[in-house]
């Protein structure tokens, strides 16, 4: 008979790192790397006028942040048009220019695959007003000076 097997020891193999996981909120260094390298060849195609599309000549778009997938093959593109107007027509009017769009991305970045592009709004300068606000609120204020000491 075989002996009893008094310690055994679970490996979660769920929980196991890789490479690839680093921890960082936006991916690893590659993938922060080739967003760069996205968002900086888009806002080149921007500024010099080569997307020939009357939405996006007619705006004034700010591209803040690329996000890849960790095979690199998605980027999610994040536009913001100035003062935040005409944002669902914008990203119709790059949705209509994707094919072009990725095109030459393929041509000034040089990868294995040229990643798919998608185009969403970029929330954060609405997100960041609604916590001002919140934080001008009366009842913040009141909260906030009722913890200082007093000065006596």
């Amino acid at each position: 008979m075989f002996p009893a097997v008094t310690n055994v020891f679970w490996i979660d193999m769920t929980r196991k790192k890789s490479h690839r996981d680093s921890g960082t909120p936006g991916g690893s260094q590659r993938q922060l790397r080739v967003g760069e390298l996205v968002r900086h060849a888009l806002a080149d195609l921007l500024m010099r006028g080569e997307v020939h599309d009357p939405v996006i000549e007619g705006h004034l778009i700010t591209i803040p942040e690329v996000r890849m997938t960790a095979d690199l093959r998605l980027a999610t593109v994040y536009v913001m048009p100035l003062a935040g107007r005409d944002s669902d027509d914008v990203i119709a009017a790059f949705e209509r220019n994707k094919k072009f769009l990725r095109g030459e991305v393929a041509h000034q970045i040089n990868l294995k695959f040229a990643p798919d592009l998608r185009f969403r709004t970029d929330d954060r300068f609405e997100e960041a007003e609604r916590i001002d606000k919140l934080l001008r609120s009366p009842e913040v204020k009141r909260d906030l000076t009722k913890d200082e000491p007093d000065d006596e």
